[in-house]
């Protein structure tokens, strides 16, 4: 029996949803406006998962152009059930105001890894929505209900209706079966029926240090539900100084070994030396992640081994341990036809047009489009921070004639969070290594009249990012030997949903490489390889 250590998927992996089949594990997990949409991983014991899948990888199933920061993909929720795989999706339009405008669809495949069917929609009142398959054959969807009246709380609560597969839509009534507790905000439904008891999980608190999962439970689906005794379920609200905060959402699994297991998200802010008073729990630049907690069952209520707040090392199932080869992404040398799974783009798929793996044998080449503010057509390829401690690095071609146009390595959380090392033009001095910052809007030059000159004999440009937990600095190298600080040092707290101006986002830190070209002539970046090592 193998111990598991926390957190299972590191990284921006949240709102995992948890899904059996035999002796295989899923986990589905959010990815907000990053495609391809969702992250599915695959486990044979719970402790070893790989990326398995990314479903919504057509412009068909998933068009996110314009979408808002933090918009897109939320809470995924996967199941499985007359011989295929049911995935539930939201693609979120917008997120400030007062309306919530959240479309619902549902895909389906035979196989995890598959093509996915185009979607089904099914509404848009409202987010986190998953299906749930009844002993008597029928389905019905359960999701938040967001309620845009004024002088209304926009929770409304959790609402039921039944979902006809042979008709392809929603029928009958709509019910809600439950409000929520007091702690309010109460979201991501999963039910299960498990004996003589239906059990609904929400999530409740909001998704930051003081989020929750509430359980409740009823003999009839349609309620009332009662809520367990000892509610939360799972949370980090009154242990402030544990290492796995905002501990909430979750969703259940019971094993082939009759054992019982509750996954949900997570957060590690980095250590408090050194970091500004600005959030009294902290900073999660690697975002809100998936951790596993073991449950045991007491008067037909489950409860977290150990207590209700998350552990650092749980006690896995009896199942032997399956590794797998290396899951993320540590060199890509852009020798295959497609990329590795890890990266991803923002909003929409990225052409041959834009993206190539063949215009340049054993390059990544980049067609340059839009600025890093964009919400539209990016030329940017990028990873997940999954580490406190890394290193990232590549080696690029790019030969700009203007200022117009620049390449190269940036760390990104969203269109108003970024850093670029970058070789763009200069009238004075001709190709040159600049820094661009972006700090909630806020632009800066760091090396204004101090740049960096690219000597014209140079083909390549390696660049490299160290990030050392709470600081983060790039440095750069003429022949990939000799290789010199840049003398600049960033922030990594700022890459984080605790640091954005105005809240209400829920990504993490990305690191890859960009493109751009705001005079239409398209000029392309080659990227010789990216590595990344912790």
């Amino acid at each position: 029996m193998a111990t598991i250590s926390n957190p299972i998927l590191p990284g921006f992996n949240p709102d995992p949803s948890i899904c059996r089949v035999g002796e295989d594990y899923y986990i589905a997990v959010s990815t907000f406006e990053w495609f391809p949409g969702v992250g599915i991983y695959h486990s044979k014991d719970l402790k070893n998962w790989r990326l398995t899948s990314r479903p919504l990888n057509r412009l068909s199933q998933l068009n996110m152009m314009g979408n808002p920061d933090s918009g897109g993909i939320w809470a995924p929720a996967l199941s499985y059930h007359d011989g295929q795989f049911w995935l539930i999706y939201t693609d979120v339009k917008v997120v400030e105001g007062q309306w919530k405008d959240c479309h619902n669809y549902l895909a389906t495949c035979e196989t995890i890894d598959g093509e996915w069917s185009d979607p089904i929609y099914l509404n848009s009142t409202g987010f986190d929505p998953s299906l749930f398959h009844d002993e008597d054959g029928k389905k019905y969807l359960v999701q938040m209900v967001w309620d845009h009246r004024v002088n209304h709380h926009n929770f409304y609560g959790i609402a039921l209706q039944e979902y006809s597969a042979q008709e392809r839509k929603l029928v009958g009534k709509t019910e809600v079966i439950f409000k929520g507790t007091d702690i309010k905000l109460t979201e991501a439904p999963h039910l299960y029926k498990i004996n003589d008891y239906y059990y609904l999980l929400t999530a409740e608190g909001g998704t930051k240090y003081d989020h929750q999962a509430t359980i409740s439970r009823s003999k009839q689906l349609r309620g009332p539900y009662e809520v367990h005794p000892e509610n939360p379920l799972i949370s980090s609200f009154h242990t402030p100084r544990i290492p796995l905060q905002k501990a909430g959402h979750a969703s259940i699994v019971h094993t082939h070994t009759n054992e019982w297991f509750l996954v949900h998200l997570t957060g590690r802010p980095l250590p408090r030396e050194g970091q500004p008073l600005l959030d009294p729990r902290g900073f999660c630049p690697l975002g809100r992640e998936t951790a596993i907690q073991r449950l045991e069952w007491k008067n037909d209520w489950p409860f977290v081994v150990g207590g209700n707040n998350p552990s650092l090392e749980i006690e896995g199932p009896k199942i032997e341990e399956v590794k797998w080869e290396r899951d993320y992404l540590e060199k890509d040398d852009f020798d295959s036809d497609t990329l590795n799974a890890h990266f991803q783009n923002l909003r929409i798929p990225l052409t041959e047009e834009i993206v190539s793996l063949k215009d340049r044998q054993g390059h990544l080449r980049l067609y340059g489009k839009e600025s890093l503010t964009s919400k539209f057509t990016q030329s940017f390829v990028a990873r997940r921070w999954q580490h406190f401690n890394f290193m990232a690095e590549t080696k690029m071609a790019f030969n700009p004639t203007t200022f117009h146009q620049s390449a190269g390595l940036v760390n990104y959380y969203n269109t108003q969070n970024w850093t670029s090392c970058q070789i763009t033009w200069n009238e004075d001095r001709g190709r040159i290594l600049e820094l661009v910052a972006c700090d909630n809007f806020t632009f800066s030059q760091p090396l204004q009249g101090e740049e960096i000159v690219v000597p014209d004999h140079v083909e390549y440009v390696y660049l490299r990012v160290n990030v050392n937990t709470n600081l983060y600095q790039y440095s750069y190298s003429f022949d990939g030997e000799n290789w010199l600080d840049i003398p600049v040092t960033f922030y990594s707290h700022k890459l984080s949903d605790d640091y954005i101006q105005g809240g209400g986002f829920f990504t993490g830190a990305f690191v890859g490489m960009q493109c751009q070209d705001t005079t239409g002539q398209n000029l392309h970046a080659d990227f010789d390889y990216f590595t990344y090592k912790h």
